[in-house]
């Protein structure tokens, strides 16, 4: 892959923004794999740009290994030479880390022998973008390095993005648009935060339907920004937390709910070669469908889930 520097920037900070990639792992693929700069090798992150050159990537291939026992198998809803859109179930992590000892997404996508692309390094072939773990729904993987790349500047200009699903334990008061500041929560390192000195953050959300019995509600959410746990703060800046998440305040102890009830229902996106809008849907899992099934009038439900109704929701409230 050849990128051409637009202007005066660090080699670290250019690439990140070109291949939407995190700081860190821009920073791992200079020092351990390097780039040319106009025909010669560098390692050195902070190397300064004047504008204009040719920097030139050498991305490694795929190793298809199979490091853990795959038992599991994940439902693929669109695939081509380029892009797979897969439904991520609850509790499957995407990709490999230190902590994670069970199988991942990107363990199972080497384990059938899919195409990936290898800019984001091996432990994240083919990942453009993730969901939480208990979090279920609407992925894309790119098959190869010119999709992913095409892919994360889709992600970066936000005409790429998903539609979610959430159960929450309160009613909105209204539809409602949240742009409030997230960063890393100054005592609890596994959650984030809304603060003044955090990074823009923007959310929509849209009331769909009440629970017929319970205090709960169905909402749709759109990010307009990817920051961590971005969903969740929002809410619970409202005071509403989405069931199951005791991470970010649900306080229930009389119900057994299995995981987090947050769902990413569509994804919409440009084919990064034929440039056609795609939108696609992610069925609900069973558990998520027990809860609207056992509490919430179906018929309603029904007719506002489907992605044309989601999609118009939104287009008429923002």
């Amino acid at each position: 892959m050849t990128i051409i520097a637009q202007k005066p920037m660090r080699l670290d900070k250019m690439l990140q923004i070109e291949l939407g990639q995190a700081r860190n792992q821009v920073e791992h693929f200079i020092k351990e794999i390097g780039v040319m700069i106009d025909g010669k090798p560098s390692h050195k992150c902070g190397l300064k740009l004047k504008g204009g050159e040719r920097i030139t990537l050498h991305l490694p291939t795929v190793q298809k290994s199979t490091p853990k026992e795959i038992d599991f198998d994940v439902d693929i809803i669109y695939e081509d030479e380029d892009v797979l859109i897969i439904n991520k179930p609850p509790f499957l992590t995407v990709h490999p880390a230190p902590s994670v000892k069970d199988a991942t997404l990107v363990d199972w996508l080497k384990y059938k022998g899919i195409a990936l692309s290898t800019i984001s390094g091996e432990e994240r072939n083919g990942i453009v973008h993730r969901i939480d773990k208990e979090t279920s729904g609407a992925l894309i993987i790119a098959k190869n390095n010119q999709a992913h790349h095409a892919l994360s500047k889709q992600l970066e200009d936000r005409s790429m993005g998903r539609y979610y699903l959430a159960l929450i334990d309160l009613p909105l008061k209204e539809d409602i648009v949240v742009e409030k500041p997230i960063q890393r929560h100054s005592k609890n390192r596994t959650k984030m935060a809304v603060s003044a000195h955090g990074r823009a953050a923007k959310s929509a959300f849209i009331k769909l339907a009440q629970a017929q019995n319970r205090p709960y509600e169905l909402i749709a959410a759109k990010l307009f920004t990817g920051r961590t746990h971005q969903i969740r703060v929002h809410l619970e800046s409202l005071s509403r937390h989405i069931l199951a998440d005791k991470t970010y305040g649900f306080k229930s102890k009389k119900d057994i709910i299995p995981r987090v009830m947050l769902h990413a229902k569509v994804i919409y996106f440009h084919h990064p070669r034929t440039k056609q809008l795609i939108i696609k849907e992610a069925p609900l899992f069973e558990d998520f469908e027990a809860i609207l099934k056992n509490e919430f009038n179906q018929e309603e439900v029904n007719e506002k889930i489907n992605s044309d109704a989601i999609i118009r929701h939104f287009n008429h409230f923002i």
